[in-house]
């Protein structure tokens, strides 16, 4: 067993504090944009809640996307492990179809209603950057969880591979949410591979068919093959809105117990889907080209 299994947490924990503090000085030195709220503000909602669901997680979840493959590796159970792969091409197969699963999960709760009630907290958020990134509704983190282990039962994923792939998640949440403008030329080289920054901000904008795309956190290709990438967005991203048109109230984008109820405002909600339809009905359905700004 290696370092990295048995030190599962301190590994976790290093890695997520090293991004975090490169992408934040990355902000400070480098922002894209101006943001329309104080961070103080909104971080203290975000940070909040990022805590809470990781406190509720660790406190009530029966069982984690690590312990899962544990237990999967141990009564060989899932594909990898009937086939008795090599773990390098398993830990490999591993990165890739699980970034493919949370691809296609990403899309679902855009997609169905009841899904997106719980998703559009993360939505809400009136700026991005790099605490947007774990800022979501603590039902969604915990289905969220049921998801991967799903899969990571299925699959046999290794050990190993799934903390790398953890660890990638969050990482990469970080760094796709981040509010730093990196060169046009460093953007279009990696987001050849990986979702970019600017890439990703696309998928924060008000707009339905800006909103509804670039749904990938780590790879690129997945929005690419399936016709969900849009490269810019049609306002430029200094001049694009971002967050929900319906929810304005900073007790509702800002504040934990705001976002944590913010499912439940029918209204919000109802007005949020007759917007979306009259949106997607008056909008073309190609793909916005045009130079980043």
């Amino acid at each position: 067993m290696s370092w990295i299994e048995t030190n599962e947490a301190i590994f976790r924990l290093s890695v997520f504090v090293a991004v975090l503090a490169v992408m934040l000085l990355a902000e400070w030195r480098r922002p894209k944009r101006p943001l329309t709220r104080t961070r103080r503000e909104r971080w203290r909602g975000n940070i909040s809640l990022t805590v809470f669901n990781t406190l509720t997680l660790r406190l009530f979840a029966p069982l984690t996307a690590v312990g899962t493959a544990a237990w999967a590796q141990a009564h060989h159970v899932g594909v990898f492990n009937v086939l008795a792969l090599p773990e390098v091409f398993a830990i490999i197969l591993t990165l890739v179809l699980m970034d493919l699963a949370i691809w296609y999960q990403h899309k679902l709760f855009h997609q169905w209603p009841w899904l997106w009630r719980l998703h559009l907290v993360h939505h809400a958020d009136m700026d991005i950057d790099v605490t947007t990134g774990a800022r979501f509704h603590t039902v969604e983190i915990w289905l969220s969880m049921l998801i991967k282990c799903l899969v990571v039962m299925m699959l046999g994923a290794p050990v190993m591979g799934v903390i790398l792939f953890e660890t990638l998640l969050s990482g990469m949440a970080m760094f796709n949410h981040s509010n730093v403008a990196l060169p046009k030329q460093v953007d279009a080289w990696l987001r050849r591979v990986i979702v970019t920054p600017d890439m990703h901000r696309v998928h924060h904008s008000t707009r339905f068919h800006e909103c509804n795309a670039n749904y990938g956190f780590n790879l690129s290709c997945w929005d690419r093959w399936f016709g969900t990438y849009v490269p810019q967005p049609r306002k430029g991203h200094k001049g694009m809105r971002i967050g929900l048109a319906e929810v304005s109230q900073a007790t509702d984008a800002s504040h934990i117990l705001g976002m944590l109820r913010l499912p439940l405002r029918w209204r919000i909600l109802q007005r949020a889907y007759q917007n979306n339809k009259e949106t997607q009905a008056h909008e073309p359905s190609h793909r916005h080209i045009q130079k980043p700004r």
